[in-house]
């Protein structure tokens, strides 16, 4: 039974052959030369395909009779198509063939509205084409043009487009967005399925990419260390498999490994349970290298909390200590835990002795206060203006015409203002009339008897005169200091002042005079103690103070003229406040004269002497802090100021000129800082 349907199914598909040919040789007559016509037998849905150096639009003309689709060919569609069928294939196939064949050529079809269009295939992804979004499953497959859109779970999707992009035809394209890890691919539907294959089978989680091992003994910061020196090699940033990263977690001691192999994990494991050993009932001993805290008052801290003692206590104990640091013996009585915490200044380090649980703890500790602190710059702007105005004008009378001639002569005027405005003493020296105009009348000189005093013989003095003083004074002391460390800047004078007198007069022939003096800062004194806070804030307790000597002639001692300022301000970064001032603006007028003769209308000014003044002093201190939290930054500002400096003597320089060239004296160019090298292991210390 079997021979015989075998035999009938041969006779059938012959059947089909000799019909399939004969349609082709009917269709073949109105089609280009060289080309074979698809057949088209009556019976099954089955053809054969065979076109030999066929012209591309006679064979979209013979599919789309086939097919029943509707075709539009782009004009840049030329060229010749072969296509060879030994056996009948199913009519459903014959799009699939003649899409492959499209995409050798170098053209894809593009779906759109109930037809196909037959486009070049570096233009197909710029026409509407199916897009597929990431839950949608393909409706059709083969060589059509689609963009599919795939969303990662695990991996990066910026890091899969290097792998994915040599699987896509150069013509199409492959864009990942990295905000939700999301990859845009467009290409034809076989090859978007082989991708999707490809996506799935990287995007798996990675389970062994990161390990916590938590630490019984040993200190997970120490442990963390000493695996990172030996384990952390150059050629892991080159290598992905090679990446190491190893933290440690202080609060739950706890060392954080992860590493692109899991057999580094499995070192790091190893590694970890040989470190975490118990070591002898007393503790070793442990050194800790600090890298920007200070040693000693680090370990008066550790102390504090070692033994349940404040700082201050322990500061007060007047026992000194013995050679290897332990603590006096009322303070070890006061504590019952065993264990030494000592500073070594000269290596800025910290010997711990303690047992591992609470060596664990100070460690902890200490990791979280080794911190590096910021810096603040201060600058102190004092900007005062002060105005004198002052005027003078008076008319002075006196007769001394034959005194000293005859026996009993006298003489009689009017004298204003000080010994360098009196018309006496300009009478006696007139060297010391004083600034102004000093009109006068001479009418010779005598000479007083009984002193001997040349005088001349003046009559008349008039004296004008006017001053305009202006002064404007910046002073902008700066400091640079760390968190919470005071800092001060003295820019003035050190002047004696005395504090008492003595001399030794009882058997000694000469007196021998005896002083004792003080001395004292006099000028500009800037004394700050910055505290920055977590919002960039400065808490700055500032002393400002700006002195002068007035007077040294006074017999007392000097007389200094002190305008200062005290205060606590809280700043932001970067903000210009000011923190204290003076405006003072005083008047003072005056008038000398004869009694009833000053007084007479017109005639009264001969008689009286006018003065009158105006001063005006303006006094602002301003404060502007800049936080520098990185040696970036402090460098930056260090090179501005480096570089105003040097340009300022560079303006000061002397001029070319005839006399010889002493040369004058210069800040060096600055040079770029070197890199700077690798902070060295601890254990290298």
């Amino acid at each position: 039974m079997k021979r015989r349907c075998l035999g009938t199914g041969l006779v059938w598909m012959a059947l089909l052959a000799c019909a399939g040919q004969a349609w082709s040789a009917d269709t073949a007559s109105s089609e280009r030369s060289g080309a074979s016509a698809a057949a088209r037998p009556s019976g099954p849905d089955v053809v054969t395909l065979n076109f030999v150096n066929a012209d591309i639009e006679g064979v979209v003309k013979a599919v789309s009779e086939i097919t029943g689709k509707n075709f539009v060919l782009d004009p840049r569609v030329k060229g010749t198509v072969n296509i060879v069928s030994a056996k009948p294939m199913s009519r459903a196939l014959v799009y699939q063939v003649f899409l492959s064949a499209m995409r050798l050529q170098g053209f894809s079809a593009v779906e759109e509205r109930g037809m196909v269009m037959i486009v070049p295939e570096i233009e197909a992804k710029m026409h509407r084409s199916p897009t597929l979004g990431p839950q949608e499953q393909p409706r059709a497959a083969g060589d059509v043009i689609q963009t599919r859109v795939f969303r990662l779970q695990h991996e990066s999707a910026t890091q899969m487009v290097p792998v994915l992009r040599p699987l896509i035809t150069p013509n199409n394209s492959i864009t990942a967005y990295q905000n939700n890890s999301t990859l845009v691919v467009t290409d034809y539907a076989s090859n978007l399925e082989r991708i999707q294959k490809i996506i799935e089978s990287i995007d798996q989680p990675n389970d062994s990419g990161s390990i916590m091992i938590a630490l019984q003994h040993a200190s997970a910061l120490d442990v963390a260390q000493t695996i990172t020196r030996l384990l952390t090699e150059p050629t892991q940033a080159v290598d992905p498999n090679q990446r190491f990263t190893i933290a440690a977690d202080a609060r739950s001691n706890s060392v954080l490994a992860r590493a692109g192999d899991p057999a580094r994990l499995l070192r790091v494991r190893q590694l970890v349970a040989m470190l975490d050993s118990p070591t002898s009932a007393g503790g070793n001993i442990h050194v800790i290298y600090l890298k920007n805290a200070e040693a000693v008052k680090l370990a008066e801290v550790l102390r504090a909390i070692y033994t349940g003692e404040s700082a201050g206590a322990q500061a007060r104990s007047a026992v000194p200590a013995s050679p290897l640091g332990q603590a006096p013996a009322t303070a070890q009585a006061a504590s019952s835990a065993p264990g030494i915490i000592q500073a070594d200044a000269a290596t800025n380090s910290i010997i711990i002795t303690a047992p591992d649980a609470i060596y664990n703890n100070l460690r902890a500790a200490v990791e979280k206060l080794d911190v590096r602190r910021g810096q603040v710059y201060v600058e102190a702007l004092i900007a005062e203006v002060t105005a004198d105005k002052t005027a003078e004008f008076g008319i002075q009378w006196q007769n001394l015409t034959g005194l000293g001639e005859t026996a009993g002569q006298g003489f009689g005027g009017t004298n204003f203002g000080t010994s360098a405005q009196n018309i006496a003493a300009i009478s006696q020296n007139p060297s010391v009339a004083g600034h102004g105009l000093n009109v006068g009348v001479v009418k010779g000189s005598i000479t007083i008897p009984g002193v001997g005093a040349q005088i001349l013989n003046l009559g008349l003095l008039v004296r004008a005169l006017q001053a305009d003083t202006n002064a404007n004074i910046l002073s902008t002391p700066t400091l640079l200091t760390l968190d919470n460390e005071e800092a001060k800047i003295v820019i003035g004078q050190n002047v004696p002042f005395i504090t008492g007198q003595y001399a030794v007069s009882a058997a000694a022939t000469t007196p021998t005079p005896f002083q004792t003096i003080e001395r004292k800062d006099v000028g500009l004194t800037l004394r700050i103690k910055p505290q920055i806070s977590e919002g960039g804030a400065v808490r700055l307790q500032i002393y400002q103070e700006v002195s002068n000597v007035v007077d040294s002639t006074n017999a007392s001692g000097l007389i200094t003229r002190k305008r200062s300022v005290e205060s606590t301000v809280l700043v932001d970064d970067g903000q210009i406040v000011v923190i204290g001032g003076l405006i003072e603006d005083t008047v003072t007028d005056g008038v000398e004269k004869v009694p009833g003769l000053g007084d007479l209308p017109i005639v009264g000014g001969l008689f009286k002497y006018n003065t009158r003044s105006r001063k005006k002093t303006n006094l602002m201190v301003f404060l502007r802090p800049t936080l520098l939290r990185s040696a970036a930054r402090a460098d930056s500002l260090s090179s501005d100021r480096y570089d105003y400096i040097l340009g300022e003597q560079l303006k000061a320089k002397p001029l070319p000129s005839v006399l010889p060239d002493f040369g004058s004296p210069s800040l060096p160019p600055r040079q770029s800082a070197p890199p700077a090298a690798a902070d060295k292991p601890a254990a290298s210390k």
